[in-house]
């Protein structure tokens, strides 16, 4: 009669993130260098200079504002849409509907170093965790809880990563020029959307964490891994505050908000003041 053996599997170990071990230490098998010479060979991008700075948006409604107000040259082959605008000589650019969320536009902002831009503002929505802020305020972010998984795959474990100092120190001169009220503050960068808890909301909420979006810790992370500069802003657009979800992107308020996001930034990679509507 046959037997039959059972292989078991080694004890069970409780396991850090990311599950390989001291992984940071490691040389990547592919980097974005490899990626672009590539794309290069088979002639996939359109042969430009790259721009000294990238503005990285994430509403579509926002990039359709900056297409119908500004002149500018559509740049193929890069994730989503981006376009040179040419009142800056193409000096610099805006990418967007590339879809939300770390892992992709982690690996966009990576080919886009990798290209040769070093300059980088994050502009979008957030959720506030905080009765004092409001619809349409101003967030600048200097750091963000690491609750995403892709960031713990460029820095070892920490619970914040940090906006570049040089560029979160200019955003907030261009914001002062412009006369704008704003709020600095830490994020909780988290890229499951509708896996918020409400336990997490109220720890995050006394810990004074402002607010709550899906990006910011994993680009930090990336940047200071390539050690490039980057920035993130947010305008608020709807509320955990009450420990219950009180969305209100259709107002008026997050709309002009995210388009003056947008004149910041602008200003903010050319080095002067640009108008902005109140």
């Amino acid at each position: 009669m046959a037997s039959k053996v059972r292989i078991l599997p080694p004890p069970h170990k409780t396991m850090s993130f990311p599950n390989f071990k001291d992984k940071h230490s490691n040389d990547s098998m592919v980097s974005p260098k490899d990626f672009l010479r590539y794309q290069r060979k088979y002639k996939k991008y359109d042969k430009f200079s790259p721009p000294k700075g990238v503005i990285i948006c994430y509403q579509r409604k926002l990039m359709e504002y900056v297409l119908k107000n500004h002149k500018t040259t559509r740049v193929e082959r890069f994730y989503g849409e981006m376009y040179l605008l040419d009142e800056t000589g193409g000096k610099v650019a805006i990418i967007g509907k590339f879809g939300i969320g770390s892992p992709v536009v982690v690996t966009l902002v990576e080919e886009l170093i990798a290209f040769g831009v070093k300059r980088f503002i994050s502009i979008g929505t957030a959720g506030t965790l905080q009765k004092k802020l409001n619809i349409g305020d101003l967030i600048v972010c200097d750091r963000a809880i690491r609750d995403e998984g892709t960031s713990h795959h460029y820095l070892k474990a920490s619970k914040y990563a940090y906006a570049s100092k040089d560029m979160t120190g200019k955003i907030e001169k261009a914001l002062g020029a412009l006369g704008q009220s704003y709020s600095v503050g830490t994020s909780w960068t988290i890229d499951a959307p509708y896996r918020e808890t409400i336990a997490e909301a109220r720890r995050y909420q006394k810990e004074g964490v402002a607010t709550v979006e899906m990006e910011a810790s994993a680009l930090f992370a990336v940047a200071q891994y390539r050690k490039v500069e980057l920035g993130a802003m947010f305008t608020i657009s709807d509320s955990l505050a009450e420990l219950q979800w009180s969305p209100k992107f259709h107002l008026k308020k997050a709309e002009v908000g995210l388009e003056t996001l947008y004149k910041v930034a602008l200003s903010t990679l050319l080095g002067k003041a640009l108008p902005v509507k109140k």
